[in-house]
């Protein structure tokens, strides 16, 4: 009986891993320029970090999550997001203690969600994101945004759009609670089931459910962005005066809270077009309680995350294709066993110098070896038979204009690296 790959995970093959090397690649050098350094946490956390730092209400904690006991005994979570992890490295490793802050650190890993498995959803995904922790300076919010824009824009992805909105604070968000439960209170029987546990845990919870009966019920709730207080009201305004000084254009979103417990002040979303509907392709924001609910001082942080999957799924919907090329520069044909052994030297300089180089390993006859060089898109194909290897020389083939000449063997590479 043959084996299956788990449901809601995916085999990345050959012919489209180098899309996610180039996206990847890219995601490596916008971080270079925003001076941010990679960060590589484990695979799996202790579970406890999630339920403190995600939150005990949020559908990822509640719902979503591969946990497990582990030999010792120990409660063990596969990580579903990143920035608790990330988060506890920084107070773990004491990194607020470098005199360069705010520490700006990026990730591109694998998380796991237990849900549903649909396009750009999977129990298995990579994710990029960047955390900056340290600061509190509306013009990091802006930059953190601008980071993932300026992203999406140099791969080519059209359409984007912007949502913003301010979630408040503790000093805020009760004031806003209260307005909002009371508004709900009203209408509390026709929530779904999982509003009306929200309701009295995190009814904030409750203006992000995609339930079409919850949303005409929130349709009129009160918006936190009307409760505003004396320090989240001017943050966000400056945030939004930062975004204009960057020409990044955006939509105030007051019903938009995002679905992780960790967020204060600034919410964010970037859409694009392409799937038949604006769809949300990256959402992030200003956590400024989490790093002392994880062990630390109090810090404020800002970060985003996005799902490379998702990236690939609007790249594809847009029609748009990376500049991405899996040719060889050189298919070495050898006839004869002599020919053949020497192949494997010349093969192997040639590699030395950075010639992505091949040879024919099942004994082809030439006609279809020339076909192999065809299909790997080889630049140049090297024949080597009993006459070249007794005049020292390789018959050297250009495939792109048709032209060869005979190179000696030792001028085989300076020839090669002048064309």
């Amino acid at each position: 009986m043959a084996i299956h790959i788990p449901r809601g995970t995916a085999d990345v093959l050959p012919g489209e891993v180098e899309l996610w090397q180039y996206i990847e690649q890219k995601a490596r050098q916008i971080c270079k320029r925003y001076n941010y350094r990679e960060i590589r946490t484990p695979i799996f956390e202790h579970t406890e970090l999630f339920h403190r730092g995600v939150g005990e209400t949020t559908d990822i904690v509640e719902k979503e999550m591969y946990t497990f006991t582990d030999k010792g005994d120990r409660s063990i979570t596969l990580r579903p997001e990143g920035t608790a992890a990330v988060v506890r490295s920084y107070v773990e490793n004491k990194m607020y203690g470098d005199p360069n802050q705010p520490t700006k650190l990026y990730y591109i890993g694998q998380m796991f969600r237990y849900e549903r498995p649909q396009a750009g959803r999977m129990r298995q995904f990579t994710q990029f994101g960047v955390e900056a922790i340290g600061a509190h300076h509306p013009s990091i919010d802006a930059e953190t945004i601008a980071l993932a824009m300026r992203l999406y824009e140099e791969l080519g992805i059209k359409g984007l759009s912007l949502e913003i909105n301010s979630v408040g604070c503790s000093t805020c968000r009760p004031v806003h609670r209260e307005h909002l439960v009371a508004h709900l209170e009203e209408r509390k029987e026709e929530l779904c089931g999982d509003c009306q546990s929200r309701l009295e845990r995190n009814p904030l919870r409750i203006l992000d459910c995609k339930n079409p009966t919850c949303k005409e019920i929130t349709k009129e709730a009160p918006n936190i962005t009307e409760h505003l207080c004396e320090e989240c009201s001017p943050h966000f305004e400056a945030v939004k005066k930062h975004l204009d000084q960057l020409g990044i254009a955006y939509t105030v979103n007051p019903r938009m809270v995002r679905g992780l417990d960790y967020y204060t002040q600034t919410a964010f979303e970037i859409m694009a077009e392409g799937f038949g509907a604006i769809t949300t392709i990256c959402g992030g924001g200003r956590y400024n309680g989490l790093v002392e609910q994880i062990g630390g001082n109090d810090m404020p942080g800002i970060g985003f995350a996005m799902s490379i999957e998702r990236v690939l799924l609007t790249l594809k919907a847009q029609n748009i294709e990376l500049p991405v090329h899996t040719h060889l520069d050189c298919f070495l044909i050898a006839m004869g066993e002599a020919a053949e052994m020497k192949s494997v030297e010349l093969l192997d300089q040639l590699r030395q110098h950075g010639f992505a180089a091949d040879k024919d390993y099942v004994g082809r006859k030439m006609k279809a070896q020339l076909k192999a060089a065809d299909r790997y898109a080889a630049r140049y194909v090297l024949i080597l038979g009993e006459d070249e290897l007794n005049k020292q020389v390789v018959v050297i083939k250009d495939m792109q204009t048709g032209d060869q000449q005979e190179v000696p063997f030792d001028e085989m590479v300076s020839f090669l690296s002048a064309h």
